[in-house]
């Protein structure tokens, strides 16, 4: 079979793994205490989609481990000792699982899963509620992409019926939207063939001719969304009209918007809908940390990582820090942004 391959990891990502080797050598060596650095997983998603690569970029501007040039000094300006690192998972499911599990320090996660793990509901129902997971922000709009083969034929969600189409990966977000959503857009269940695979595996797959279509859903470029768009010419279902406008009703936490012309090599404008990503820590996680990763976060001289770091970075922004946001933030987290306020009134 020909490979569609995820794009690597931002060189960020490299040099974040090349400091934490640094940090551990000299740690071991007596060049400093072990002691004084805090290590901080991230759970992220798979490497194809946009999750990893924006865990990257935050485990980037909230690190700053012993032995560096302060802030003010052209140093890191993230918190200090401590060493954040993006783990590679299965979505935003899994994140939230494995952080009631403490396994992982913080998540990305979809604000509709994030609230239904919150109550106990849907995909959680059998984990019981998970009522300490608390917001640190809203960082972009995630949209759906319904991917298919530009000469596929298909040109509404319903004409998938029959066909052999990729729901996500087990345990990530775009497999409970999928659930969600494909009947409500006239797709009932039992009336295709669901395939639980990531996006890498997906893009191989219909680049194949394995399977009729694959969703996703993430932050536009979707880096197997568009190498496979390099490789053969693709289209994107739309999703739009009377069925997606009862979607929003019946999940407010979707909204309408589209995929712009060009967003993928020779895929035009797309109606579709979306939900906002939220970095996510345990309630009782240090309530000290968590304002200094939040304050991190929106460091002034965070903006150029985020900006120069992935196209969804750019849509990280203060001001809609808590924009879409589906359960309680943290209480550190809410004295930075209530500081922040304060001091805009002053």
């Amino acid at each position: 079979m020909v490979r569609v391959r995820g794009r690597p990891a931002p060189l960020i990502g490299a040099l974040v793994w090349c400091v934490a080797a640094v940090v551990l050598v000299a740690a071991a060596t007596g060049g400093f205490a072990r002691d004084d650095i805090r290590f901080f997983r991230i759970g992220t998603g798979s490497t194809g989609g946009t999750y990893y690569p924006i865990g990257t970029l935050i485990a980037q501007i909230i690190s700053n481990p012993p032995g560096g040039l302060p802030c003010d000094e052209g140093g890191s300006c993230g918190v200090p000792g401590l060493l954040a690192s993006a783990e590679a998972s299965a979505g935003s499911a899994a994140n939230l699982r494995n952080l009631a599990a403490e396994r992982i320090e913080a998540a990305l996660s979809q604000a509709d899963l994030a609230f239904m793990a919150v109550a106990g509901i849907g995909p959680f129902a059998a984990d019981g509620p998970m009522p300490d997971i608390k917001a640190i922000a809203s960082l972009y709009r995630e949209v759906l992409h319904i991917v298919v083969r530009a000469d596929s034929g298909v040109t509404e969600v319903g004409e998938l019926a029959g066909r052999r189409v990729v729901i996500g990966a087990k345990g990530s977000g775009t497999a409970v939207d999928a659930r969600l959503l494909l009947p409500l857009l006239g797709l009932e269940d039992g009336t295709y063939e669901a395939v639980e695979v990531g996006p890498n595996e997906a893009a191989d797959l219909l680049l194949a001719g394995e399977i009729d279509a694959f969703l996703m859903v993430g932050g536009y470029p979707i880096n197997a969304v568009v190498d496979l768009a390099e490789t053969i010419d693709i289209r994107l279902v739309p999703v739009g009209g009377v069925r997606a406008e009862e979607a929003t009703q019946i999940y407010p936490f979707f909204t309408q918007t589209v995929v712009p012309p060009d967003v993928y090599p020779g895929v035009a404008l797309t109606p579709t809908l979306s939900v906002s990503a939220l970095l996510v820590v345990p309630g009782d996680a240090d309530g000290d940390l968590v304002y200094e990763i939040t304050r991190a976060l929106w460091h002034e001289r965070s903006r150029e990582t985020l900006d120069g770091g992935h196209p969804k970075g750019r849509e990280i922004r203060r001001n809609t820090a808590q924009a879409g946001v589906a359960i309680p933030l943290h209480p550190g987290a809410e004295r930075y942004y209530a500081e922040i306020e304060a001091a805009a009134t002053d």
